[in-house]
């Protein structure tokens, strides 16, 4: 039997499209703020039929090149083709003194506060699957961009009952949550997860986005450093399109490398 050979597939024609236009954008044919050709006369140019533009139109959103404003058109937005307009810094700083800092942030409303058992990837994270959590909820927004994004804090009831002061005020900035853990005696370690997904309806309603783009997805782990034990859990939603994650990273010492054993020699 013949070995099967390698066929190259061609892109489907609304891929091809959007490329041709990402490449328009990228090198000044359509000027930020400009409207790009109706779906009449992009229909005209390419020769293909309308539900093939509005495809390769929603390509160009999720590249966050466009964005669609109805009964305008499609516009092109004033960071297509370079970064993100939105820098979100994720540094934590302690001072000389102890206390810890982060980088400001504006919020759009009064923090909410709930209760709730954990699932999914924040459960996973903290080890506490189907256990209950206090929960803090933050929309924040950029005054600059108009970017909105939604915080939230997992507290898990059993790092409350351990640090009750937590329970007591859980909507505390996020820094004296920091504050309190290390002031019950506890050596504070980060991780940080990002990841990205199609944001549900409501995220969407929420963040005020206009179509599917996705969301960057950022879960910070607070954890006890001398144990490795799950404390906290933040959950940063983002739109990706208009938004990047700022991190400091600072080197670490590799772990020495231990020399392989010698098999001994029988006499």
């Amino acid at each position: 039997m013949p070995a099967r050979e390698h066929i190259e597939r061609a892109p489907s024609m609304y891929m091809q499209i959007a490329q041709r236009m990402a490449n328009d954008i990228r090198r000044g044919r359509y000027q930020p703020g400009e409207l790009l050709p109706s779906e009449s006369q992009m229909v005209e140019m390419y020769g293909v039929g309308k539900h093939t533009v509005r495809t390769a139109i929603a390509e160009l959103r999720s590249m966050g090149l466009v964005e669609s404003q109805q009964g305008k058109g499609s516009i092109v937005l004033a960071f297509a083709g370079g970064l993100p307009a939105t820098r979100i810094e994720r540094s934590i700083q302690r001072t000389t003194k102890g206390s810890w800092s982060l980088p400001e942030a504006t919020e759009a409303e009064a923090p909410a506060v709930s209760r709730s058992t954990l699932e999914g990837r924040p459960a996973a994270l903290l080890d506490q699957q189907d256990q209950d959590a206090i929960n803090v909820d933050r929309t924040l927004y950029d005054p600059a961009t108009g970017a909105r994004m939604a915080h939230r804090v997992l507290i898990p009831l059993a790092t409350a009952a351990k640090v009750p002061t937590l329970a007591e005020q859980p909507d505390a900035e996020v820094a004296e949550l920091y504050q309190q853990l290390a002031d019950a005696g506890l050596s504070l370690s980060f991780t940080e997860h990002v990841t990205a997904r199609i944001p549900f309806p409501d995220e969407r309603t929420a963040l005020g986005l206009s179509d599917a783009s996705p969301l960057l997805i950022a879960y910070r782990v607070t954890a006890d450093a001398d144990q490795d034990r799950p404390l906290l859990c933040e959950e940063l939603k983002a739109p990706a399109a208009t938004c990047q994650l700022v991190f400091p990273v600072t080197p670490t010492k590799a772990p020495a490398k231990r020399a392989a054993k010698r098999p001994s020699r029988s006499a």
